[in-house]
């Protein structure tokens, strides 16, 4: 899932560094000593805060339109890319549980080799996932 949100950026004169607000994602806030930090810094911040909301299940929040996003004076705003399938992938850890049914046959099978069935249902789903995400 590829997500954009626009992002403000205010730069500290004195420092040089960058202060990144993106206010569809409350509380989201992060900085850099230089723009292209505070870039990184920004996409970084912004997919951990959609990670959450995603992992917890629920939607990531719709982003506003560039155009209807107004900095403070001395800021401008950018659009921050966020892959989310790139970084779940990474840092993604929660883990949910799930259910399943199986014939009879098939579990005495399994159980007398010590299959892990979570691992077995994870690596399958992994692979899918890749193949089809290549």
């Amino acid at each position: 899932m590829k997500l954009t949100y626009p992002a403000i950026f205010y730069k500290d004169e004195e420092t040089g560094a960058y202060a990144v607000e993106v206010p569809d994602l409350p509380g989201c806030a992060t900085g850099g000593d230089t723009l292209a930090d505070a870039i990184l810094m920004g996409i970084d911040a912004a997919a951990g805060w959609v990670l959450i909301e995603l992992e917890e299940g629920r939607l990531a929040p719709v982003a506003s339109a560039i155009d209807v996003v107004r900095p403070e004076p001395g800021g401008f705003v950018s659009l921050l890319a966020l892959d989310m399938d790139a970084y779940a992938e990474k840092y993604g850890d929660k883990s949910v549980r799930k259910n399943l049914t199986i014939p009879a046959w098939l579990n005495t099978f399994a159980e007398s080799y010590h299959v892990n069935f979570s691992q077995v249902l994870q690596d399958s789903l992994t692979e899918i996932y890749q193949q089809r995400h290549a």
